[in-house]
């Protein structure tokens, strides 16, 4: 039998007692897990279940067996979806077009953002608020109806035409068109980040820089847009994440113009693939595609941004 001391049964008590350290860690992993378990259903059930799902069905097809009267059944191909897609000239085509479309977009609505975030901060513009209201608006109206209103804009009889040295419906005019209603979109609410993120620079740095003899243009290019670039460049792999996956603008100037095809972005080919020609695995592989270009671009952009940093 062993006989406990003093010292040794006090301490056996510490350590079973309700107010212990080991019981508080305890306590408090529990209830860790039970505040993130909603998060974790969520995330499981709208993006880990639909991503395994597409993956499932990017190995499978459609094939009709006999004359075709039992209807259609699953059959395994492995990674021949995966072929089909990256051999198809239209989906080239639409990698291409959205490449035109990012490298074109993304300079312009970004750049123009800072600049209006820029002179809404800086002190020689009045009504800050009513000017930040007004070009935050365009966000608030639907894309589709954005698309509309600027599709008349560019048909002929609104008058627009006229003043722009090219068809903004043609062949040649159509990306410009399209970047154009993106950027009306999306500087507003890009120009609202970056303008919260000036505030958050501190007043003693802009007073030391005045107090060096600094001007407005050299405050902001030297002091303002050096504190703000981590914001700048989570913007910037957002922007590069819905630039890729741009699908309603085409889609709205496909029924005006005969330059948009239903292959015109990654995003239409596989709208295209999956409900008008009825193969989802062709789809679903696309998508796959679309999502690991869209990780290699972000994981490049984060890593530019963590180099910039240090």
């Amino acid at each position: 039998m062993t006989v406990l001391t003093p010292e040794r049964a006090a301490s056996a008590t510490a350590a079973v007692s309700p107010g212990s350290p080991a019981r508080g860690r305890r306590g408090r992993g529990r209830a860790g897990l039970v505040l993130a378990a909603p998060f974790a259903v969520l995330l499981t059930a709208t993006v880990l279940v639909p991503i395994a799902y597409a993956l499932y069905l990017s190995l499978f097809t459609d094939r009709l067996s006999g004359l075709g009267f039992s209807g259609p059944t699953q059959a395994f191909i492995a990674f021949g979806n995966y072929t089909d897609v990256l051999t198809d000239s239209a989906f080239h085509t639409s990698l291409g077009n959205v490449a035109l479309f990012v490298l074109v977009h993304i300079p312009v609505m970004l750049g123009l953002a800072l600049l209006l975030a820029l002179l809404i901060d800086s002190a020689v513009v009045r009504l800050k608020r009513v000017w930040s209201l007004a070009v935050f608006l365009p966000y608030a109206v639907p894309t589709v109806i954005t698309g509309l209103v600027w599709a008349y804009l560019y048909s002929p009889h609104s008058g627009l035409t006229a003043l722009l040295p090219f068809d903004p419906l043609g062949k040649t005019g159509i990306l410009p068109s399209i970047v154009n209603i993106a950027t009306w979109q999306w500087v507003g609410y890009n120009m609202i980040i970056f303008y919260t993120a000036l505030q958050a620079v501190p007043r003693d740095v802009l007073e030391a820089a005045r107090a060096d003899g600094a001007g407005g243009l050299r405050t902001a290019w030297s002091v303002k847009v050096p504190m703000i670039r981590p914001t700048m460049f989570v913007a910037l792999v957002f922007t590069v994440i819905g630039s890729l996956q741009l699908f309603t603008e085409p889609l709205v100037l496909r029924g005006f113009t005969g330059s948009v095809t239903s292959t015109w972005s990654p995003s239409l080919y596989v709208y295209e693939a999956a409900f008008i020609a009825n193969d989802y695995g062709r789809a679903a592989a696309a998508s796959v595609l679309l999502a690991l270009v869209s990780a290699l671009l972000s994981a490049l952009v984060m890593r530019l941004s963590a180099r910039r940093s240090r």
